[in-house]
């Protein structure tokens, strides 16, 4: 048996599996094909719930109506000449009739032969049982895949957690909720680009590969190409890039982007993740905020139906006109409990940092100190949406000074359930002051900080030729997911998430 000996190969087969490969091998003796390609369905499950989930028994008898479905077997029940099963496609289930009288005594037992797991072709008619529950009547039956590993066990499910993120097909399989969570995500996705579709912007794409990265304060992921001779970095962000194209007259723009920022996993960050970063020529970070709240709220109301969203055990309001403005310093002393005294002056903030376990870089200036409080003391009760803004230039390179005051810009982050979900700025586009930033950039990272910025000289000649004011922002689409999905942890909202390899 010559699959039996390549399994064998390659794996410590169990009992059950064992059992599987010996009745696969049974099959191919008789002439049965395992992987077939020849089985075209007619209908999806859900079709049938749609169309007669509240038919009578006699309207679906006196119908007769004949259907081809496939799906995977998830359940199975045996009573000698009959069985009943539930057929699972990507629509749903159904419950499945089987019986020796109606498919014939050598159909019925080839039908026998299938297990848990397997992908099968079924066509019948419909009728309910003693119980009302739809069910479909086996006429015609047909092994599509067979399954040589067996499902987990019916009542205990997948609950080791990195074997559903590592097995993540698995997952799908016997996880209702991990389906419904990818739904919601993919409805997240596609009605954020028909929003910003409807408000006049243009869908782009920017390299991945970057020879200078730019566009966040981020470490970032090395590579190497060989034709070029010449090292290469994985995308922090596409902010630059996009910039560029206001310059050349594309005056609203927006990118579904994936980045890579090679940081600490936890269950807020994985190094590769999804954004959605979107400018507009002639609007200011206020405009920005007005758009948020009306994108946010379409998004869930779109998605969920509803725009007060469970998580967590807190509901959070994302109705347009219920989020809160607060100043950035302001927060450090309304929400923070820092008094202006402290957080002003340089030794009193620095030595408050250290107090609270942070570690304090040598020449870190006041703003960075700043933010470093903002982080520990404000950040972790923002539960409703509260749009933190007036940031200082200090942890801001790219954005645009305040007129009124050019120690902080004019910049906001968008923070709920205690995580920032947003970052926006009026956009820095002055080339003299922008080339400043870089070189301050620089002396940091000379300095020890690996997620400074590297000065960009193309990208300040693209300004030197003139970019129109402009607002850009920023959105985690992996966190936006987390919220409406009541998910704790972001690998629950990404299908592959990044693991160590199995130890073998």
């Amino acid at each position: 048996m010559p699959m039996l000996e390549a399994l064998q190969a390659k794996d410590e087969l169990n009992s059950v599996i064992k059992t599987r490969v010996e009745k696969a091998c049974t099959l191919l003796d008789e002439g049965i094909p395992l992987y077939p390609n020849d089985f075209h369905r007619d209908t999806e499950i859900q079709d049938l719930w749609g169309r007669f989930g509240e038919t009578s028994e006699e309207d679906l008898e006196a119908s007769g109506q004949e259907f081809t479905v496939a799906g995977r077997v998830v359940s199975y029940r045996s009573f000698g000449k009959v069985t009943f099963f539930h057929l699972q496609d990507r629509t749903g289930r159904i419950q499945v009739y089987a019986a020796r009288d109606d498919l014939g005594t050598e159909d019925y037992q080839l039908f026998k032969k299938t297990d848990l797991g397997d992908i099968v072709g079924v066509a019948g008619t419909l009728f309910r049982t003693k119980t009302g529950e739809l069910t479909l009547k086996t006429k015609g039956f047909k092994l599509v895949t067979k399954s040589m590993r067996p499902l987990p066990e019916k009542y205990h499910g997948l609950k080791d957690v990195e074997t559903r993120y590592r097995q993540r097909y698995l997952d799908l399989i016997v996880t209702p909720r991990t389906t419904e969570i990818f739904k919601i995500r993919s409805a997240v996705v596609r009605e954020l680009r028909c929003f910003l579709d409807e408000k006049g912007f243009m869908e782009v794409e920017t390299p991945m590969m970057q020879s200078i990265p730019g566009g966040a304060t981020a470490k970032p992921f090395e590579t190497y190409h060989n034709a070029l001779d010449m090292k290469l970095y994985m995308r922090i962000a596409p902010e630059l890039y996009l910039k560029r194209l206001l310059v050349g007259g594309m005056e609203k723009v927006y990118e579904i982007n994936r980045n890579f920022r090679n940081e600490g996993i936890s269950t807020r960050h994985n190094p590769e993740f999804t954004m959605l970063e979107f400018y507009w020529a002639y609007a200011n970070f206020r405009n920005l905020m007005d758009l948020t709240e009306e994108m946010f709220s379409r998004v869930a109301m779109k998605a969920l139906g509803t725009t007060v969203v469970p998580y967590q055990g807190e509901m959070i309001d994302l109705t347009v006109g219920k989020w809160t403005r607060l100043p950035f310093h302001e927060s450090l002393e309304k929400v923070g409990g820092v008094p202006p005294e402290v957080y002003t002056d340089y030794d009193k903030c620095k030595a408050l940092v250290k107090e609270k376990g942070e570690k304090v870089v040598e020449g870190e200036k006041l703003g960075k100190l700043q933010a470093k409080l903002f982080d520990i003391l404000v950040e972790p009760k923002l539960i409703q949406p509260h749009f933190i803004y007036h940031y200082p230039t200090d942890i801001s390179p790219l954005s645009r000074r305040n007129e009124d005051n050019p120690d902080i810009t004019d910049r906001f982050e968008l923070f709920m359930t205690g995580r920032e979900m947003a970052n926006a700025f009026s956009e820095l586009n002055d080339p003299v002051d922008q080339r400043g930033r870089f070189e301050e950039q620089v002396k940091e990272k000379e300095a020890g900080d690996e997620e400074a910025h590297f000065m960009d000289e193309d990208y300040v000649r693209a300004l030197e030729y003139g970019m129109p004011p402009a607002a850009g922002q920023g959105v985690g689409i992996d966190r936006l997911v987390m919220l409406l999905t009541d998910s704790a942890s972001i690998r629950e909202v990404i299908l592959f998430p990044l693991l160590r390899p199995e130890v073998a």
